[in-house]
């Protein structure tokens, strides 16, 4: 019983700091059924039994009022839920995403990378283009330049050119899309 104790009184801490069942401590306290509707002001071991009852917990939910107000409820439900309610208000941190190029890609190919760039800047993530170039293939920059600016034109309804495209040592070409 000790270690139920303890981990009720972190959950508090952690939840909210709601008091459930036995670490309610106040003589009398206001009492809301499961259904919602009001009970009236009884004895805690009178609301304690109501709540054994029902297979349902009595949870502290208003401890400044006076007398303190109750509520019968699934307590892990509850937790689960607040949880959930948590987690379900974090913001989506924007990402980059890189998609790689050649300059002799084919047409389906580069068809799928459209695509694949079109479902990164739907979900407001940054889109990184890079065309790289290998051996002999960097005496024809300007295949790669093309390509690079099929694909700019091919996602300019949804993206915008947050940096051009910049050449780096003669290996790559380097071109960074936002989501509009």
């Amino acid at each position: 019983m000790a270690l139920r104790r303890m981990d009720n009184q972190r959950d508090n801490r952690e939840m909210g700091k709601q008091r459930v069942n036995e670490s309610i401590r106040i003589s009398q306290v206001r009492v809301i059924s499961a259904e919602g509707v009001q009970l009236g002001i009884l004895n805690t071991s009178e609301a304690l039994a109501l709540a054994r009852q029902a297979g349902l917990d009595l949870v502290e939910v208003a401890s400044d009022s006076k007398p303190p107000v109750c509520r019968i409820m699934d307590y892990g439900k509850f937790r689960y839920q607040q949880k959930k309610r948590l987690t379900k208000q974090h913001t989506h941190q924007s990402k980059l995403k890189e998609v790689r190029l050649r300059p002799k890609i084919g047409e389906h190919d580069i068809a799928v990378k459209i695509n694949k760039a079109r479902e990164f800047l739907s979900n407001k993530d940054k889109v990184q283009i890079t065309v790289s170039f290998k051996g002999r293939e960097s005496a024809h920059i300007d295949e790669g330049e093309k390509v690079l600016n099929h694909l700019i034109t091919e996602l300019d309804d949804i993206s915008k050119i947050e940096s051009p495209p910049k050449q780096h040592a003669e290996k790559r070409i380097i071109c960074t899309l936002a989501p509009k």
